[in-house]
């Protein structure tokens, strides 16, 4: 029924870690208002422009990466800058110690906001 021989090109790199995380929209905005300092605090001058629902799949993001990375101490949110690519996809932008623990890793990153969830999750390779 299948063939004794698959036709694919093995990968040499292995998931090395997987991490998800979704977001409340209206609640998160409600945060925002209420703490101020919050949006300065969790993002960098780039990312701040942007509407509340992509605000929470960014936040989302950089949770969803901690995730993954499972570091032994917290990080920068800063380190974590989510940039969109000319096609659209959306991508990290490392710096600091992040830069450091995913040290030449290939990391996937998904968003996605409807029905009031933001939501991202992030695939770490090496």
């Amino acid at each position: 029924m299948f063939p004794r021989k698959a036709n694919c090109t093995r990968l040499n790199s292995m998931i090395d870690g997987i991490g998800i995380d979704v977001v409340d929209i209206e609640r998160f905005s409600e945060s925002l208002k209420r703490t101020p300092a919050l949006l300065e605090k969790l993002f960098t001058p780039s990312e701040r422009d942007k509407p509340t629902a992509s605000l929470a799949a960014r936040f989302a993001a950089k949770e969803a990466l901690y995730k993954a990375l499972s570091p032994e101490h917290g990080l920068s949110w800063h380190d974590a800058e989510v940039i969109n690519l000319e096609n659209g996809k959306p991508a990290f932008l490392f710096r600091g110690g992040i830069a450091d623990l995913v040290d030449g890793a290939q990391v996937h990153l998904s968003l996605s906001h409807d029905g009031g969830i933001a939501s991202a999750m992030v695939v770490l390779e090496r």
